[in-house]
């Protein structure tokens, strides 16, 4: 696919060239993988400043996103990519190969630097999802910030860089600093910006931000920070639509594909049947979702791989609540089993909801009918289970798209790659295209100040 990136993408990028040290705060949905592709693209075959790049990343999107939008955008050919996951030996041989970036999930960065007796030669290094090192207690900060003074170029990208206060700052930007802005210690940081809030006689619980802290602290980092949080800063257009596509297993995607072949999936306690063509599309959209109803009600598990896809996309958020639209009932038992999800069902469901009582909160799209007002809640919307009703998908979108919103809406749509999720998505979109334009120009924001 040809990339022509918006004004925004462009400014973004060039800021990563510019700076051997750079953070980026952009919100969800705005192209972090692809800017900081490009930028990698430039400096490794443009300005051959760079040859081996590190990207730090959670599993998931180790392990789908970063691969998939390389091979997705034709201006990003010439560079190798490698993905060092799964066994040991597997991850040793990922090292191996000659590529020019690698890509590690991020609890295998302490076995990375400690264990597995390959020299640490990266002169870039990608952190995907900085909050992640928010903890300097935690093996993989230390870990890191052991070969951080042999890494030349360093970016650190997240959404909401301090999801707990301003205390995550310290270690997320000395990290990328090594110190330099915000101080080489956690107590003197804590010190010269904080008091102490909630304590029991000398025991200390939490902080607060002392008077005039919070702007102090945002100029100390301006220099090496863009944020782009998009209702604030940016011009953008009212929802911004995101695909997130999962792989399933060679496995899966085998009973995926018996049963759409045979419209039979034997089991020796209930088969998995469909009768005629509505109902085959029925049972593979479950299956697609990761479970499906067999011949006597009961449920039979397939995958977890939206549930995975899911949880990453619930941390992104950093504390911002998030509704998940599904379509099927053992969806929502996965759902609440593997998130702590709350059903919105009742009134007082919904005000809760709209209060902000609720961080993670599922709703049928046939239960969410026009005049529902949910935008109060939050911005975020993530389709688990996709529908073929137009209607029903406008219907769910419109109730945090909607007059009184003060935030930008981003969906996100679950797909399962190679299954019918992806033919009932084109069907929608081109229903509905007019809907789905993303940004034309933004403008930036540095620092991350008000």
């Amino acid at each position: 696919m040809r990339y022509v990136p918006h004004e925004y993408q462009e400014y973004a990028k060039e800021f990563i060239v510019s700076h051997k040290v750079s953070a980026l705060f952009l919100d969800c949905g705005l192209g972090k993988t692809v800017i900081t592709l490009t930028a990698i693209w430039e400096l490794a075959l443009d300005y051959f400043d760079i040859r081996r790049i590190l990207v730090i990343a959670p599993l998931r999107v180790a392990r789908d996103t970063w691969p998939a939008e390389l091979e997705k955008w034709e201006h990003l050919s010439g560079i190798g990519m490698s993905a060092v996951l799964g066994s040991e030996k597997e991850r040793i041989a990922a090292l191996s190969r000659r590529a020019q970036v690698y890509v590690i999930n991020r609890e295998n960065v302490e076995w990375l630097v400690n264990e597995s007796g390959i020299p640490f030669d990266f002169d870039m290094v990608v952190i995907d999802e900085l909050s992640s090192f928010k903890s300097h207690k935690a093996k993989r900060f230390k870990a890191l910030k052991k070969v951080r003074p042999m890494v030349r170029r360093i970016v650190g990208l997240t959404g909401t860089p301090a999801p707990n206060g301003l205390i995550d700052l310290w270690a997320e930007i000395g990290i990328l600093d090594m110190g330099q802005r915000l101080g080489r210690f956690i107590g003197g940081y804590r010190e010269r910006f904080f008091v102490p809030d909630k304590r029991s006689r000398e025991m200390v619980f939490s902080y607060k931000p002392r008077e005039g802290a919070e702007d102090m602290i945002y100029e100390l980092i301006s220099d090496i920070c863009i944020s782009m949080k998009a209702v604030d800063y940016l011009e953008m257009p009212e929802c911004v639509y995101n695909r997130v596509e999962v792989i399933l297993t060679e496995k899966e995607m085998a009973l995926y594909e018996q049963l759409e072949r045979d419209m039979l999936l034997p089991f020796s306690d209930g088969d998995i049947d469909a009768v005629n063509a509505a109902a085959l599309s029925n049972k593979l959209l479950q299956m697609a979702d990761g479970a499906v109803y067999d011949e006597n009600g009961n449920v039979k598990h397939i995958h977890d791989r939206k549930l995975e896809a899911l949880e990453d996309l619930i941390e992104a958020a950093n504390g911002k609540p998030v509704l998940i639209a599904y379509w099927y009932k053992h969806d929502l038992d996965r759902l609440k089993k593997h998130t702590g999800t709350v059903e919105l069902d009742t009134a007082e469901d919904m005000r809760r909801w709209n209060a902000g009582e609720i961080p993670v909160a599922a709703i049928h799209p046939a239960s969410a009918g026009h005049g529902l007002n949910l935008q109060a809640g939050g911005s975020t919307l993530v389709w688990f289970g996709l529908t073929w009703s137009l209607e029903l998908y406008q219907q769910m979108n419109a109730r945090l798209w909607r007059q009184g919103q003060e935030e930008t809406v981003v969906i996100h749509h679950l797909i399962a790659k190679g299954t019918l999720d992806e033919r009932v998505m084109a069907a929608l979109e081109k229903k509905d295209c007019g809907q789905s334009a993303l940004v034309d120009a933004v403008k930036a924001r540095i620092g991350g100040g008000k």
